[in-house]
């Protein structure tokens, strides 16, 4: 195998798929990147088993092949060469001799033979997403995933799709988000659960813009197609829970306020309540008037916010990085705060339509 190639579209295409290579991992291999030199381009792939990213980049093919290059030392050593043009020649025993101006390396690669396919995801449904949607679903839902693995399938996002409507899910038992999009062209109603870790490469790697992704959506795998780069993701199995049975449909009090005024308020009342041991913060909600509260050993803190009131007066409870998550990923300006009772949900709507729904648990208070 024998290829020239640009350093910094190489070290694109490296720093692209290393995002699925393992870490910490008893298969030495998967922590390599297989690259395979084809009749007119060259492709790099990486797989951790649950996530594989596939790039391809345009490469002066001299000689086809294919070798396993460990994918920190490959993407260190790309990373220092001149922005120039690298000649990358497979020796006998997967010895590979990189070349660039007046650099020469030599690194120790491995059998290509070894290294896991990708599965093929060719039969399912397909989904055409716009990719800067797309990247909003996952940024305002993806804080809320769980992290404990002792209920797996909480720790993936449910991407579900009926209609002209695509909704993104995500809650930890504590905090519920919920993305609505609108597509064009009508799909028939399928439902799939990605693993949070997946998502949160895939954000990294979409562009934000207009335009599309293909995502296809089969029984074990989910891919998503970007032209020069394709991302494997499998899929959790599994129910996920009914999330629309937990947000309320009804409201006794309904609370509008600017989206940055209160997000200010929180990461100043923050700096106290981080320093006490449940990181709790109040909040006493009155005619026109939001008074947010902390007292821990290091301090207390007292803000007030101006807000509009529908309702009767409240006081409850938060953890403050909860609430202080929902307000960092809303865009509207102003929001809804419903609530109920001092022990039952918060819900964070926009001021009109449906585009996001964020559910809070409150922490129960003893005073």
């Amino acid at each position: 195998m024998k290829i020239k190639c640009n350093q910094n579209n190489f070290l694109n295409s490296i720093l692209t798929v290393q995002k699925a290579s393992s870490v910490n991992t008893t298969l030495p291999i998967l922590q390599g990147i297989l690259i395979e030199a084809k009749n007119d381009h060259l492709v790099l792939t990486a797989t951790n088993l649950e996530l594989g990213i596939e790039s391809h980049m345009n490469a002066e093919i001299l000689d086809t092949g294919r070798v396993v290059l460990p994918s920190r030392l490959l993407s260190e050593i790309v990373r220092k060469l001149p922005d120039a043009e690298i000649e990358l020649e497979v020796k006998d025993n997967y010895i590979v001799k990189l070349s660039c101006l007046n650099s020469v390396v030599t690194i120790q690669g491995l059998d290509p033979e070894e290294y896991p396919a990708l599965p093929q995801v060719s039969d399912g449904q397909k989904l055409e997403l716009n990719q800067k949607m797309l990247s909003e679903m996952i940024r305002q839902t993806i804080f809320a995933v769980a992290i404990d693995e002792s209920r797996p399938i909480l720790t993936g996002a449910l991407l579900e799709v009926s209609g002209n409507t695509v909704n993104m899910v995500c809650l930890d038992g504590y905090r519920l988000a919920l993305r609505r999009g609108r597509i064009e062209k009508a799909q028939k109603d399928r439902s799939v659960v990605i693993p949070g870790k997946s998502l949160a490469e895939i954000a990294k790697i979409i562009n934000d813009d207009n335009i599309d992704i293909t995502i296809m959506v089969a029984e074990n795998h989910v891919l998503f197609d970007l032209g020069d780069t394709r991302v494997i993701s499998r899929v959790l199995e599994g129910e996920y829970l009914n999330y629309q049975q937990i947000i309320p449909s009804e409201y006794k009090l309904r609370v509008k306020v600017d989206r940055d005024i209160l997000a200010a308020s929180i990461e100043r009342a923050s700096l106290i309540a981080r320093e006490g041991k449940n990181n709790l913060i109040k909040l006493n909600i009155k005619e026109g008037k939001m008074i947010i509260t902390s007292n821990s050993e290091a301090g207390q803190i007292y803000e007030e916010i101006p807000i509009l009131l529908e309702g009767s007066e409240l006081e409850i409870a938060f953890n403050a990085r909860y609430l202080s998550d929902v307000l960092k990923v809303v865009d509207d300006q102003e929001l809804c705060l419903d609530f109920n009772t001092n022990v039952t949900p918060c819900i964070a709507r926009p001021i009109s339509g449906d585009q996001f729904t964020y559910l809070l648990l409150p922490v129960r208070t003893f005073s």
